[in-house]
Parts: structure tokens; C-alpha cells; sequence
């Protein structure tokens, strides 16, 4: 149902703005990675012509661009589901969805890219025999769940700054989420980016494991408590 006290002049001008700079972001991450970095290994005879390891890099890249495009993507419809639910909730909740749903397909669909990176740096997989393609998929599910990770790195942050002000816990657990988110967003940028750091970085995935089962174990045991005046 319409507000009937909405008026376009009550939009706030600073999430006006905001939403504007995730949608340039959106434009210029998802137009530079297809026209720029995929486009041209598209074009008739433009992968023959390159190194498999330069056709690797560039869709390495644009992996990165369009993970950047698709958080973008989320934000924005969080940040426009703000600016237009005075006028209609229902609708706005409505456009939120969709386009989530939008950015979950484009999210998942980014394996797709990756397995043609895997395939591209796969040499070393020839000769392995008949567990060759499951030891290719096996790269793919370990690539789609950093990608997983990464947003939920984000989350992690988020959740980990609310937690810090809002006096229901000590802060320090607010902090551990907060590293936690730090070291998920890094971990799966190195997966995308420089994968031949992954495993020397493994060991910092201790932080999240032990700031994550310190807060559960909070939860369980104390709950969260009244927030303070």
C-alpha cells in the first residue's frame, strides 16, 4: 500500500547518492570485464593467438570484476529497497528479491569462468587418468565455496561491527567477527587472484574458526543480554 505522506523530497540525499555510486560501479565492473577482459579471447581467433597463461590472468581478473559488480549488486538492492519503501513496501521488498535472486544467479554463474580457468592451467591434471575430470570438478566446488566465503566475509564484518556497538556482549567478540571477516574476504581473493598463495594462507583460517566458535559458545551459555542505557 502507498504512503500517503511520502514525498519525493523526503528521500534521503545521501542514499540517493550512494545508490548512484554502486550503480556506476555495477556498470563499469560488468562493461570493463565483458569488453574489455572477455570480449576479446570471444573474438574469432582470440584465444588461439595469446598463452594459455595470458588468457588465464585476464579471466582471472575478470572474475575478480565481476564478484565486485555482483556485491555492488547486492548492496544496491539493499539500499534501494530503503530509499523506495516509504512509497510501497510491498513493491520494494518485491524489486529487493528479484533482484538478489539476479545477483545470486550472476554469483553462481561465475563457476562457469572459473572452470575455463582451471581448464586453461590444467596441464599438470593430463596423464592423471580417468580421475582427471573429477579432480577438475573437485578445484571447481573448492573455488565456488571460497566465492561463497568471500560474501559471507562481508557479512562477517557487518555483523561483527554490530556486535561491537551494541553493548549485548563483550566487544572483544565483535572484533573476532570482524577478523573474521578479514580473513575470509583475503583468502578467497588470493583463490581468485594468486591461487599459488592459498595454501601458505590457510593457517589464518584459525582466526575465524576459533572467533566464531568462541561467539557460539557465548550464545549458548549467556545469550545476548539486554543492551545498557
Amino acid at each position: 500500500m502507498t504512503n500517503p505522506d511520502f514525498s519525493p523530497s523526503s528521500e534521503p540525499v545521501s542514499g540517493g547518492r550512494l545508490a548512484g555510486v554502486l550503480y556506476l560501479v555495477i556498470i563499469a565492473c560488468g562493461i570493463g570485464s565483458e569488453v574489455f577482459l572477455r570480449g576479446p579471447l570471444m573474438a574469432a581467433g582470440g584465444i588461439p593467438s595469446i598463452s594459455s597463461a595470458e588468457v588465464a590472468s585476464s579471466l582471472r581478473w575478470s572474475l575478480a570484476a565481476d564478484t565486485i559488480m555482483v556485491l555492488a549488486d547486492v548492496a544496491l538492492a539493499l539500499v534501494l529497497y530503503q530509499l523506495l519503501k516509504p512509497v510501497n513496501a510491498a513493491a520494494a521488498m518485491a524489486a529487493m528479491v528479484f533482484r538478489l535472486v539476479q545477483a545470486a544467479i550472476l554469483g553462481a554463474n561465475l563457476l562457469s569462468q572459473h572452470m575455463a580457468v582451471l581448464i586453461l592451467e590444467g596441464a599438470g591434471l593430463q596423464g592423471m587418468g580417468p580421475g582427471a575430470p573429477a579432480r577438475l570438478w573437485l578445484e571447481l566446488h573448492g573455488a565456488g565455496y571460497d566465492m561463497g566465503l568471500f560474501f559471507f566475509g562481508i557479512n562477517c564484518l557487518i555483523t561483527g561491527y554490530l556486535l561491537f556497538i551494541s553493548g549485548w556482549l563483550p566487544r572483544v567478540f565483535g572484533i573476532g567477527l570482524i577478523a573474521a571477516g578479514l580473513v575470509y574476504l583475503t583468502g578467497s581473493t588470493l583463490r581468485v587472484l594468486a591461487p599459488v598463495y592459498s595454501d601458505d594462507f590457510a593457517l589464518a583460517y584459525a582466526i575465524p574458526l576459533a572467533a566464531e566458535l568462541a561467539f557460539a559458545l557465548w550464545l549458548i551459555i549467556k545469550g545476548l543480554g539486554p543492551r545498557p542505557a
